[in-house]
C-alpha cells in the first residue's frame, strides 16, 4: 500500500477548504492566521501558504485593511451564471466558426499547449484558469458581436472562483483538456452543430459538478 505524504501546508489547505465548503467558515468571515494556527496546531507559515493556495482556488480573497476572508459561494448563482454562459457562448461560437481564420485557430492551439504546460508545472498551475478563459474567448472573437462578447467576458469574470473550484477540486482540468481539443477540432472542420453541442455540455457539466461540491 502506498502511503501518501502530505506537507503541513497541504493538511492546512484541506482543513480550511473543508470548513469553507461545508459552511463552518461563513462567506465574508475573516480568516485570522494566528487563530487558525492555534486551532490546527501549526505555525503561521503553513497557514499563510494555505491561504494563498486557497486564494488561487477562489475560496479566499485578500482585501486591503481586512486581510483574508472566505468568498461567497452559491449553488444558485452557479446555475444562473453557467446557464447564461452556455446560452451566449454557444451563440457566439455558432457565429464565429464560419469566420475563424487559420491564424486564429493557431492562436487557440497555442493556448491549449500553454494550458497543458501550466498544468504539469506546479509553479504555473494557478495560471490555468486565465489560460482557460483566453482559450474560450479566442474562439468567440470572430463572431464580431462586441456587446455579446463583453457580456460573456463579464460572466466569465464572475464565474472565475467557481471555475477554479471545478478545476482544482472536481478534476476539471483532466476533463477539460480532451474536451477543449475536441472543440478546437470541430471548429477547424467547421462542424458548427457538433462544436456548439460539445461547448454546451462542457459548460453545463462543469456547473453540475460545482453545485454537487457546494451542496455536499
Amino acid at each position: 500500500m502506498v502511503v501518501e505524504y502530505k506537507t503541513r501546508t497541504q493538511v492546512v489547505v484541506e482543513a480550511i477548504r473543508e470548513k469553507i465548503l461545508t459552511g463552518a467558515i461563513k462567506a465574508g468571515e475573516p480568516l485570522r492566521q494566528a487563530a487558525l494556527a492555534d486551532e490546527l496546531k501549526v505555525s503561521r507559515i503553513p497557514v499563510r501558504e494555505a491561504l494563498l493556495q486557497l486564494e488561487a482556488e477562489g475560496l479566499v480573497e485578500f482585501e486591503a485593511h481586512k486581510g483574508a476572508t472566505a468568498t461567497k459561494l452559491s449553488a444558485e448563482q452557479v446555475t444562473e451564471l453557467f446557464e447564461l454562459r452556455a446560452l451566449l457562448e454557444c451563440e457566439l461560437l455558432r457565429l464565429a466558426i464560419p469566420k475563424l481564420t487559420e491564424a486564429e485557430l493557431a492562436q487557440s492551439e497555442q493556448l491549449l499547449q500553454q494550458m497543458a504546460s501550466a498544468f504539469h508545472d506546479v509553479g504555473t498551475k494557478s495560471s490555468w484558469s486565465e489560460l482557460n478563459t483566453r482559450f474560450h474567448l479566442s474562439l468567440y472573437k470572430a463572431a464580431d458581436r462586441p456587446l455579446t462578447f463583453e457580456i460573456v467576458q463579464n460572466l466569465i469574470v464572475n464565474s472565475d472562483r467557481y471555475i477554479r473550484v471545478h478545476l482544482l477540486l472536481a478534476g476539471g482540468i483532466n476533463k477539460a483538456d480532451p474536451e477543449h481539443s475536441a472543440l478546437l477540432n470541430f471548429c477547424r472542420k467547421k462542424q458548427v452543430k457538433e462544436a456548439c453541442q460539445l461547448l454546451h455540455n462542457h459548460i453545463t457539466g462543469a456547473a453540475r459538478e460545482i453545485v454537487n461540491i457546494l451542496l455536499k
